[in-house]
């Protein structure tokens, strides 16, 4: 009997970077457990990929703003009788405007989203890689996890959380066969910028700008090696190391002036 393959679950795999990083599991030669709300999405994604790469590719429609989502995801895992090797915890969303004048309701469904539900499917996958001393997890934050961000003050600060969280985890779970990598690229061309209410098309050129396979790879890369942090493209690690000889009032301007051209 030929050994069972790895499996990887993927969280906002119907598109963007998620759908890359589900790709390049599938072609590593993992099975696959796609999240997503959009049934629809999610089943053309699982059909594509398992046909190109003959692995078996699972569909959980979960909308992971709802605070009961990660406990149904893995519910939806168990009754599968699947046992995940790989968390990809990619889903999130942005919001764009002054805080004081965002909806309530969306700036908790952000926290809920974008911290919450990764850290609650992170806390119900983690002691089984642990006990089986294997396992990969890979935090999808992104570059604004570095700053303060004026007009996304929520976003800017989950993000900063998904930095830190997986850094600190990765330093707890030295010598357990567990790695934890948080991937931090700059700004992709995805469905964001609609979605965090910045409205339609490409996002404004900003030098080393990626596309979603690129960061795709270079986090698939840097997780499979175990990495802690990976920052995709030179010129967004170097923005980020400048930061340290900044002032901080001379940030928070130049990163206002930044998402104020983004509208």
């Amino acid at each position: 009997m030929t050994a069972p393959r790895p499996v990887a679950l993927v969280t906002g795999a119907s598109g963007g970077i998620g759908l890359e990083l589900a790709r390049l599991c599938a072609k590593g030669g993992h099975d696959l457990i796609l999240v997503a709300r959009s049934r629809e999405k999610l089943e053309e994604v699982a059909k594509y990929l398992s046909g190109m790469y003959r692995i078996r590719a699972e569909v959980i429609v979960a909308d992971l703003a709802r605070p009961e989502a990660p406990a149904e995801v893995l519910a939806g895992v168990e009754r599968r009788g699947m046992v995940i090797d790989v968390l990809v915890n990619n889903a999130g969303v942005g919001l764009w405007g002054l805080f004081g004048r965002q909806e309530t309701e969306q700036v908790l469904g952000m926290l809920q989203l974008n911290i919450t539900s990764l850290t609650h499917l992170t806390r119900l996958v983690l002691p089984g890689m642990v006990h089986r001393r294997k396992g990969r997890i890979l935090n999808v934050g992104s570059a604004a996890g570095f700053a303060p961000g004026p007009l996304m003050a929520v976003y800017y600060g989950t993000k900063a959380y998904v930095l830190l969280f997986s850094e600190a985890i990765a330093n707890e779970l030295k010598g357990t066969g567990v790695t934890v990598t948080a991937l931090c690229p700059g700004v992709v061309p995805t469905g964001f910028r609609e979605a965090a209410g910045l409205g339609g098309g490409e996002p404004p050129a900003v030098p080393g700008t990626l596309s979603a396979a690129d960061v795709a790879r270079i986090g698939y890369r840097g997780m499979m090696r175990g990495k802690r942090v990976v920052i995709p493209g030179i010129p967004v690690k170097l923005m980020i190391q400048g930061l340290r000889f900044v002032p901080r009032w001379l940030v928070l301007r130049v990163v206002r002036r930044f998402q104020e051209k983004r509208q």
